[in-house]
C-alpha cells in the first residue's frame, strides 16, 4: 500500500494504482474524457492533469503510477492553467451546435467545459469538417464533434470483441470510423453511446426526439434476455422514448444488449389494448364483461384434467402465481411454462440456474460451453467471459456448431451428442483440462435441452459437472443459460405438469395462454383457447378469448435472472387502452368463475409468492457450491448423436417485442438478409 497525500489529505491506496484513481479516493473530482474505468488507459485526452510535488510539468493522472509518500495538488494555479488550454484545444474544431445536438443535457463536454475551461477562444481559424460515418441502424454519427478520445475503438475492441472501429490518418487529419464502411457487427453497440463524451456516437432512432429534462425516468428490469440487465426507462407522455443501462457489477457491470436497449418501439406496435371475443367464426371487440362471461360459460363444469395453461416467457411472476393459483381452484394441474419443449428437472434449483452467478465467471479458470451461442443468447454475458478470457489462463470449449464466433479464442470440441458423452465419460482429451483447474464451469445452452433427448443431455451435462471437479463445497460449476426473463419464475413456482403429464394434452378441451406462443397446430381440435397478453401473434390469432395484459414497462412486477435473482421491474408507463395488468385480469376472472383468488393488492400477491416459494423473499444471489452432487433424471448415456442447434437463428427479433420492432425489422434486414458492402480487395 502506498500513502499520497491529495490536497492535503492523506489516502492510502493499493501500489500500481493510477494517480487518478488516489485522488478520487481522497474524494476529489478529476475530469476526464478518455479515461474510463472499464477499458485500458489511453492518455490522450490530457483533460486529468494534476500537479505533482517536484515535477516539472503537470502530468495525466490517468496513466501516471502512485509511488509511496507523493503530494498532489488538483486545484492549483498550474493545474487550472492547463486544463484550460486542453479544453480550449479540445474545441478548436468542435461545432457550435450544441441547441441541435443529441448529447445536449447530459454531455461531458458541456459540464468540463463550463467547470475548467476559459469563456473565450484565441483561436480564430476555420474549424474543420469530418464526413459522418455509417456504423448501422442503430447509431447515429455526428464526426465533426469528435474528440478523438478512443473511448470508441476500446470498447469495440475490449468489450464487444469486435475490432472494426479505428482512427485513420494523424494529426489535425485524425478521424475515428470503421476501416471499411459497414455496420457494427456486435449486439452491443448502443454502449457506444453512453461511453461517448460528447455528441458524436448518439442513438439513431431517438434522433430529434427528446430532451432529457423532459423524460420521467424510471429503474427496471430488462426481460428481453435473461441476464436481468438493470434499466432506466425513460418516458414522456405516457410512451417509452429510450432505454439506458443501470449499474450493477454483479450482473452487467454498464453494459446492455442492443436488443433490449432499442426494441422499445414494438411496445406501441401490434398492441393488444381490448377484450376481443370470437363470435360465429370472426373476432370482435367486446367488454371485459362479455370476455370474463364467455370464460365462465365456457368453464363452467369442465373437468379440471379438460383445462391446461401455458405460461410465456416474458410473464412476470406475479401473474405466473395467480395463473396457477387459478388453475388449482378449477382442479387442473395440466401446467407448462416451456413454450420451446425445454427438458428442464425442477426438482432441484440448481438444476436450471446459473449457479456460478455472472459475476462468478471472472473467479473461474476453465469454461465447457454446451449447445449454447452465449454471443447472441446473452451479450452481456459474453462480454464478461470474454473479459475473464482477455485476462489469461482460460481455457474454453465449445459443443456445438462449428464456426461460431464468441469473440474470443475457445477450442472447438465437436458438435453433438457424441462428444458430450464422451465427456460424461471422461474418455475426452479436454476432461484433463476441466479436472486439472481449480474452479471450472460449464454453460449448457437451453436450446440444447430442447431436443426430444434432452433430459439425457441435461443429465451428462450434470455428470460432466460432476466429474470435471465443478461441484463444490464452495463453489458451483453447473449453469443452465435461459433466453428471456420470465422462463426462471416459473420454474421456482413448479408451473409444470406432473410427471408424464402435458398442458397441451389430446383430452384439453379449455386452454389458457398466458403470453405464450404455442404452435396453433398444438392446440387439440374445437378446444376453447384463452390468450392473454399484450402482442398478438399466432397464438392469439387462434384465440376464441382474448385478454389485453401490460408488457414489462408497464407494470410493477418481480422477474428472475437466469442466475435464480430475484428484481423488480417498475411501472414506467400505463399499459394502452384497456389493457390491465396481467394478475389482475386473473383475479377478476376468478371472481367471474366462482373461485375468487385470496388477494386484492400487489402486497398481498407478493405476499403469497414467497410462501410459495422462500426465494421470492431472500437476497438478490448468494454464491454458493454444491452440497449434492446427486443429478438430475435422464440416462445421461441415451444422448443421441445429432448436432446441437442453436435456438436464437435472428437475434434481432426473437420475442413478441422485437418482432413488433420497426428498429428491429431493420437491423434483421441488414445483418441477415442484406450482404455488407464489401470492397473489390476483399
Amino acid at each position: 500500500m502506498a500513502k499520497v497525500t491529495v490536497d492535503g489529505i492523506e489516502v492510502e491506496v493499493p501500489n500500481g494504482v493510477s494517480v487518478l484513481q488516489a485522488c478520487e479516493a481522497a474524494g476529489k473530482e478529476i475530469p476526464r474524457f478518455c479515461y474510463h474505468e472499464r477499458l485500458s488507459v489511453a492518455g490522450n485526452c490530457r483533460m486529468c492533469l494534476v500537479e505533482v510535488e517536484k515535477a516539472p510539468k503537470p502530468i495525466a493522472s490517468c496513466a501516471y503510477p502512485v509511488a509511496d509518500g507523493m503530494k498532489v495538488f488538483t486545484d492549483s494555479e498550474m493545474v487550472r492553467k492547463g486544463r484550460r488550454g486542453v479544453m480550449e484545444f479540445l474545441l478548436i474544431n468542435h461545432p457550435l451546435d450544441c441547441p441541435i445536438c443529441d448529447q445536449g443535457g447530459e454531455c461531458d463536454l458541456q459540464d468540463q467545459a463550463v467547470s475548467y475551461g476559459l469563456d473565450h477562444s484565441r483561436y480564430l481559424e476555420e474549424k474543420r469538417s469530418v464526413k459522418d460515418k455509417y456504423m448501422g441502424p442503430l447509431i447515429k454519427t455526428i464526426m465533426t464533434r469528435c474528440i478523438q478520445c478512443t473511448r470508441c475503438v476500446r470498447f469495440a475492441t475490449e468489450v464487444a470483441g469486435v475490432p472494426e472501429l479505428g482512427a485513420t490518418n494523424r494529426g489535425e487529419g485524425m478521424e475515428i470510423g470503421t476501416y471499411v464502411e459497414k455496420a457494427l457487427t456486435t449486439e452491443l453497440s448502443g454502449n457506444l453511446i453512453d461511453i461517448c463524451p460528447v455528441g458524436a456516437l448518439t442513438s439513431r432512432p431517438y434522433a430529434f426526439v427528446s430532451r432529457p429534462w423532459e423524460l420521467r425516468k424510471t429503474d427496471s428490469v430488462d426481460v428481453l434476455d435473461a441476464t436481468g440487465t438493470n434499466i432506466r426507462v425513460d418516458a414522456r407522455a405516457g410512451e417509452v422514448l429510450r432505454i439506458l443501462p443501470r449499474t450493477n457489477d454483479d450482473v452487467n457491470e454498464e453494459w446492455m444488449a442492443d436488443r433490449g436497449r432499442f426494441a422499445f418501439d414494438g411496445l406501441k406496435r401490434r398492441r393488444l389494448d381490448r377484450p376481443w371475443l370470437r363470435q360465429d367464426g370472426r373476432l370482435r371487440p367486446a367488454t371485459w364483461a362479455e370476455a370474463f362471461g364467455a370464460i365462465a360459460a365456457r368453464l363452467k363444469g369442465l373437468p379440471g384434467d379438460r383445462i391446461g395453461a401455458v405460461a410465456g416467457e416474458l410473464a412476470d411472476a406475479e401473474a405466473i402465481l395467480a395463473l396457477k393459483d387459478l388453475m388449482a381452484a378449477l382442479g387442473s394441474r395440466n401446467l407448462d411454462c416451456r413454450t420451446d419443449g425445454a427438458a428442464l428437472d425442477a426438482t432441484r434449483r440448481d438444476f436450471y440456474t446459473f449457479n456460478t452467478g455472472i459475476a462468478g465467471i471472472e473467479e473461474a479458470d476453465a469454461l465447457l460451453i454446451i449447445g449454447s451461442d452465449v454471443r447472441r443468447e446473452s451479450p452481456v454475458i459474453n462480454a464478461r467471459i470474454r473479459k475473464r478470457a482477455a485476462a489469461g489462463n482460460f481455457p474454453i470449449g465449445l459443443v456445438g456448431p462449428q464456426g461460431l464466433d464468441l469473440t474470443y479464442r475457445h477450442e472447438w470440441l465437436g458438435e453433438g451428442g457424441a462428444t458430450l458423452r464422451a465427456l460424461a465419460e471422461g474418455s475426452h482429451a479436454f476432461n484433463e483440462v476441466l479436472r486439472s483447474a481449480k474452479r471450472p464451469m460449464l454453460v449448457l445452452g437451453r436450446g440444447a435441452l430442447a431436443r426430444p433427448d434432452g433430459a439425457a443431455v441435461l443429465a451428462a451435462a450434470w455428470q460432466v459437472a460432476a466429474r470435471c471437479n465443478m461441484l463444490q463445497a464452495d463453489w458451483h460449476g453447473f449453469n443452465v443459460l435461459h433466453h428471456f426473463g420470465g422462463q426462471v419464475a416459473a420454474l421456482d413456482l413448479g408451473f409444470l405438469p406432473p410427471q408424464g403429464g402435458a398442458a397441451i394434452a389430446p383430452q384439453i378441451q379449455a386452454l389458457w395462454l398466458l403470453g405464450a406462443e404455442v404452435d396453433p397446430a398444438a392446440i387439440p381440435q374445437g378446444a376453447f383457447v384463452i390468450y392473454q397478453g399484450h402482442h398478438g401473434e399466432q397464438a392469439a390469432a387462434r384465440a376464441d378469448v382474448i385478454l389485453p395484459g401490460a408488457a414489462y414497462t408497464e407494470k410493477d412486477a418481480t422477474w428472475v435472472n437466469t442466475e435464480g435473482r430475484v428484481q423488480r421491474g417498475r411501472l414506467a408507463v400505463h399499459p394502452p387502452g384497456e389493457a390491465r395488468e396481467d394478475w389482475k385480469i386473473l383475479r377478476a376472472a376468478s371472481e367471474a368463475l366462482g373461485k375468487r383468488l385470496p388477494y386484492d393488492s400487489l402486497d398481498a400477491v407478493r405476499a403469497r409468492l414467497e410462501a410459495a416459494n422462500p426465494v421470492f423473499a431472500g437476497p438478490e444471489f448468494v454464491p454458493h457450491g454444491c452440497a449434492d452432487q446427486a443429478g438430475p433424471a435422464g440416462d445421461a448415456g441415451a444422448v443421441s448423436d445429432a448436432a446441437f442447434v442453436l435456438p436464437l437463428a435472428n437475434y434481432w427479433q426473437a420475442d413478441p417485442v422485437s418482432r413488433a420492432s420497426a428498429t428491429m425489422a431493420e437491423c434483421a434486414e441488414v445483418y441477415l438478409r442484406s450482404p455488407q458492402k464489401q470492397l473489390a480487395a476483399e
